[in-house]
């Protein structure tokens, strides 16, 4: 189906041509109508899918169409990067109109929180905030959400899993009951479906290839001991005629790490982590944006919430511990059908963790061999289940008094 089958307003329609969208992807096919029907949703769709313009766009033509000058909209999302994403997508599709929008999220300064205090107050149409600073603004008692007609929920089991569920009830008591309601979830499990309970009403159900890797990722993994991690990456980069890629670890120290050892080696990375100021970690984006920056070096922070075209290749440093994490991962490559290549790499500890994530996918991802000089792999035995550490720990108490008692 093409956008201009939908019959948006000609405003709308000539970003759209600027920015080339020209047809929709499945959950845009299936949203939109039901956005434009005034209808509460809850859509299940992985990242990379378009689930963004999903709701910015049937959201702006009814702003374009009307001329409304209050505050129309509310996007609650988990993370800063992910305001960020959203608050420029709606600037690039509303350009041609005087539709207004501000991100709001914490680690600003003074002076920015004062800027998002004068949206609040003098209503911008559409506010995208995260739980946080939102409930910050909240509580001083000046924000005046009675015109709000639509309440939209991004990411909603990240907040769930980042325990926002009580701040985003709590701001749904500040908005219109009288309201449309639509919630995006990569996954729905059941304290989604009861958040759903009590937030919408009578909503039109989607789901869009749920826990499934975009089909034009390759994916392979390499079975690796952490000492031969930080090699092996250099070795994959040397060499390599790669603008951009992501590096997902689960650790900012092991980011800073690498961060450091690849400038060492001549790559050009740049590191983004939650001990960075929020400038920073914009100063990075926009470098890697730009091509300047060949490696991006990351914790889970940019698994959502993050679009950016053209990245060629995902590695996983570490093995992420919730499988559907690494769904969100590698979904930065391959992304609007486009291709790419996501990488990762297994210790000796990490092995049943990727075996939850093959079955999860429904599909055994190709064991690498590692180059010639890196000497032996850990041997692949995923069905073995690690020892708890609670349980190494106690070991290894009882085993430091039976010492003492000696």
């Amino acid at each position: 189906m093409k956008f201009t089958e939908l019959n948006l307003e000609g405003s709308l329609q000539e970003g759209l041509h600027a920015m080339g969208f020209e047809t929709l992807t499945p959950i845009q096919e299936q949203a939109i109508p039901v956005i434009l029907n005034n209808t509460d949703l809850i859509a299940c769709a992985q990242t990379g899918t378009g689930k963004t313009a999903a709701f910015v766009l049937p959201i702006l033509n009814k702003l374009a169409a009307s001329g409304n000058d209050s505050t129309n909209t509310l996007i609650v999302v988990p993370t800063r990067e992910l305001a960020l994403q959203i608050d420029q997508a709606i600037q690039g599709f509303s350009y041609f109109t005087s539709v207004s929008s501000l991100a709001i999220y914490g680690g600003n300064d003074g002076i920015m929180f004062e800027q998002e205090k004068k949206a609040l107050t003098n209503g911008a149409n559409i506010i995208i905030a995260t739980p946080g600073r939102l409930m910050a603004h909240l509580n001083m008692g000046y924000v005046k959400f009675d015109s709000i007609q639509h309440l939209i929920l991004d990411e909603a089991d990240r907040m769930l899993d980042m325990g926002f569920v009580d701040d985003i009830v709590k701001i749904t008591t500040y908005l219109p009951k009288q309201r449309q309601t639509l919630m995006f979830s990569a996954t729905i499990p059941p304290k989604i479906r009861e958040l759903a309970k009590k937030l919408l009403t009578n909503p039109i159900q989607i789901n869009i290839a749920i826990s499934k890797p975009a089909e034009g990722v390759v994916q392979g993994a390499y079975m690796t001991y952490d000492s031969q991690k930080n090699k092996l990456i250099e070795h994959l980069l040397t060499g390599n005629d790669l603008t951009s890629v992501i590096i997902f670890l689960s650790t900012k120290q092991n980011v800073k790490t690498l961060e450091r050892d690849l400038l060492k080696a001549g790559i050009k990375a740049k590191a983004v982590h939650s001990d960075l100021e929020q400038a920073e970690r914009e100063n990075a984006l926009l470098s890697f944006r730009s091509k300047q920056t060949q490696v991006l070096v990351a914790t889970d922070v940019l698994s959502r919430g993050i679009d950016i075209e053209d990245i060629g290749l995902v590695i996983n440093y570490d093995v992420p511990g919730d499988a559907e994490d690494y769904i969100h991962r590698i979904g930065r490559t391959a992304r609007a059908a486009s291709k790419g290549v996501a990488l990762t790499f297994i210790n000796e500890h990490d092995q049943y963790k990727f075996f939850k994530i093959e079955n999860l996918i429904g599909s055994e991802i190709k064991k690498l061999p590692l180059p010639d000089g890196f000497g032996d792999a850990p041997a692949y035995n995923p069905e073995v289940k690690p020892q708890k550490k609670s349980f190494q720990k106690k070991k290894f108490f009882k085993k430091r008094n039976n010492k003492k008692q000696a």
